[in-house]
């Protein structure tokens, strides 16, 4: 390892090398540096000694499904593709019953998540929102229930004229045991209200999320890349994150979300390439160096991609989801009936040159699926 940082020309990133392979924090002047100037192999190579810190060979799924009860929203961000209007023929809104009737088909598999995430609907308050999790409970008590961005909760809390914690005090108590982590974009203020200027600020996020920690909500994080950001934006969303990481300990996993360019305003801007999803992927990993995971969500880039993404410091595939999300096939991934066996998934990990772990939502192993094979 010495031999090959001892051969990066480069003074500047030979140094930032020798940081991150001494486990030393890396600034976000440096981290800017790696963006800007680290070519892609040395950025896996680093990468990899920062996963590897944290999490060895392993490479973790989940066997999971999604509700998405709603795609009508009072909001009308320029890069949503999901967003649909009262009476488009494309809009959809499930009952409660409807959203418990997708809970039932999954009665006797393994699933150990329902992750329940949509538009925000005008009607529905915080209780509509804890009943349908309480019904869910009731029906299936072991199910780890993953639900609400911060820009829902903002809504429904704010509506119900309480305070986060209260709202997020009654929500936990009729269920709810993670926030996915949705809704941050990116931080920049001035970017923000370019491209999602209704949503919640980048500080209230922060803030729905530091009171959730605090009261035992354990989170994700997101980032939105490859519109309109620079390098400069990516590190400053990251920094903000590294910090409330550092006061709370509460977010799971980090999780890049690749804009994607179909159906939406935004469509000029057209995507970045697998090389910068990579890149982006591997700056992650080395810079968030108090984040035990980083997620390559596999329906947004695919499931090749995802797997190259493991040699770039990601631990995490997300999971197997059975064709019950439609946020990004309605943005254009190629992955229009998202849907993997635990056998495939293992597989990918696997022929990767890592050993999958089959975890629950708080990464928690379960019983490997290779072991219940055998």
């Amino acid at each position: 390892m010495n031999n090959i940082l001892n051969h990066i020309n480069d003074t500047e990133i030979r140094n930032i090398a020798d940081k991150v392979a001494g486990g030393v924090r890396i600034s976000g002047e440096e981290g800017l540096l790696l963006y800007k100037k680290a070519d892609l192999a040395l950025l896996g190579l680093l990468a990899g000694i920062v996963r590897r810190r944290h999490n060895q060979n392993f490479a973790y799924f989940n066997n999971n499904f999604h509700i998405e009860p709603t795609n009508k929203c009072i909001y009308n961000c320029k890069f949503c593709s999901y967003h649909k209007n009262e009476g488009d023929p494309d809009s959809w809104e499930y009952t409660q019953d409807e959203m418990v009737d997708i809970v039932k088909r999954f009665d006797g598999k393994n699933v150990t998540e329902v992750h329940i995430v949509g538009g925000v609907h005008p009607d529905y308050d915080l209780h509509y929102w804890g009943s349908l999790i309480k019904k869910i409970k009731n029906h299936r008590p072991s199910l780890h229930v993953k639900a609400f961005s911060a820009i829902e909760l903002d809504y429904m809390i704010s509506s119900a004229g309480l305070t986060i914690k209260e709202g997020l005090t009654i929500l936990k108590d009729y269920g709810l045991d993670s926030i996915p982590g949705g809704g941050a974009e990116i931080f920049d203020r001035e970017l923000r209200k370019m491209i999602c200027d209704e949503k919640a600020s980048s500080e209230l996020w922060l803030t729905i999320h530091e009171t959730a920690h605090s009261i035992g909500i354990p989170s994700n994080a997101t980032i939105l890349y490859g519109h309109m950001e620079t390098y400069m934006h990516r590190i400053d969303h990251m920094e903000r994150l590294r910090s409330l990481q550092d006061k709370t300990g509460g977010f799971n996993a980090f999780i890049p979300l690749k804009y994607k360019m179909s159906n939406n305003s935004m469509s000029f801007l057209g995507e970045v390439n697998i090389i910068e999803d990579l890149r982006n992927y591997a700056v992650s990993r080395i810079f968030l160096d108090n984040f035990s995971h980083i997620k390559a969500y596999w329906p947004m880039i695919g499931k090749e991609n995802a797997q190259l993404a493991l040699s770039f410091g990601v631990d995490d595939m997300d999971g197997t989801i059975d064709d019950t999300t439609k946020i990004y096939s309605m943005a254009g991934s190629k992955e229009e009936n998202p849907s993997m066996s635990t056998e495939e998934i293992c597989r990918l990990i696997s022929d990767a040159g890592y050993t999958p772990v089959e975890r629950d939502s708080l990464y928690k192993p379960v019983l490997s699926p290779l072991l219940r094979q055998g």
